[in-house]
């Protein structure tokens, strides 16, 4: 029996790829998008084609209106909220917007979830930015990274919460209330805190999905600036793996609800931005890409990953698509879509 599944942020670059598997295998889907996104009508174009046009149930609304959202969700047995403001830079430039979408607007799914009749489960896409700017934590740096001195596995679920930047307060009271509600309603609710995920239907920019800006902005000319030293890392994660820790979170929902879990490339798939990554896209492109240079920006955190051994412990998952796969991998989505950037 299909279940169905209220998908916030569905005509985004992770909730559309999420609502084209889910369609995939039969599911019963409502998207829920107020389609301020670019790239969101063109993702809602390629679901219609793919599924056709009478696949799902498209809600064009907002996850700040209340209201609408709670009628809408009375029917979900599964709600996956993607919705939210995801830059840090407009964050700082419209701090109250940011909040009224992902503080407020998290605390509208959990109060649809508390008021509907079905139990439905919740799953949260919440940030890594929750543990800040990590200051306390030694590093190391090598030839052609930063990496952790110490935290041989990365960044754990223990690592104390320290929101930075108006968008770390805003997911990050988001994450906590979803975590709370299982405590106090008995909500059947997941957290994943999640790095730097990346696939097709991304249409990166420069302060948000960086793997896809980078080639993009290749692509079409535009100009790249490396901030700092360029040896900066982050663990990636390839959108088709975020999915699989979604699916393993519903599945083993009577284990895991109430927990949080960190959801990343992890130790095993960390790359410097520039020092590392641009060799891979030089040699992609078979050509020199220029860059401009520019000193550190506020806030810049020269090392990020997870440790995702909790989540690999309790989900029965790990990362199946390598950096040098799914690089490869988004590069030829982004060839073959190039007259849409």
């Amino acid at each position: 029996m299909s279940m169905k599944y209220l998908i916030t942020g569905g005509a985004g670059f992770i909730g559309s790829n999420y609502v084209n598997r889910l369609l995939a295998r039969g599911e019963d889907v409502i998207v829920y998008d107020n389609l301020s996104r670019a790239g969101a009508p063109r993702n809602l174009d390629w679901l219609r084609q793919t599924h056709g046009t009478d696949s799902f149930q498209l809600a064009h609304a907002d996850i700040r209106d209340a209201a609408t959202l709670t009628a809408t969700a009375k029917d979900a047995d599964i709600i996956v909220h993607l919705a939210g403001q995801v830059a840090v830079t407009i964050s700082v430039t419209h701090p109250r917007e940011d909040f009224d979408i992902n503080a407020l607007g998290t605390f509208n799914v959990v109060e649809a979830a508390r008021l509907s009749e079905r139990d439905p489960i919740v799953i949260y896409a919440s940030t890594n930015k929750v543990y800040g700017g990590m200051e306390d934590v030694p590093l190391a740096e090598k030839e052609s990274r930063w990496q952790y001195a110490s935290l041989k596995h990365g960044c754990s679920e223990e690592q104390p919460l320290d929101f930075h930047s108006p968008y770390g307060c805003s997911k990050g009271a988001g994450d906590q209330y979803v975590r709370d509600y299982a405590r106090i309603y008995g909500l059947r609710t997941v957290v994943l805190r999640q790095s730097c995920i990346y696939g097709p239907r991304q249409f990166g920019v420069e302060d948000q999905g960086w793997l896809a800006w980078f080639m993009i902005a290749a692509i079409t000319g535009r100009p790249i600036t490396i901030y700092g030293d360029g040896k900066q890392v982050r663990d990636v994660l390839h959108v088709d793996d975020l999915l699989d820790a979604y699916d393993a979170s519903v599945t083993r929902i009577d284990d895991v609800k109430g927990k949080v879990y960190n959801v990343g490339g992890g130790a095993e798939n960390v790359i410097s931005i520039y020092a590392e990554f641009f060799p891979m896209l030089e040699e992609l492109f078979g050509r020199k890409i220029p860059v401009q240079r520019d000193d550190w920006r506020p806030g810049d955190q020269r090392v990020f990953y997870a440790d995702i051994r909790s989540a690999k412990k309790d989900l029965n998952w790990h990362p199946k698509i390598g950096v040098d796969t799914g690089i490869k991998k988004l590069f030829e989505w982004i060839i073959a879509n190039k007259n849409m950037f």
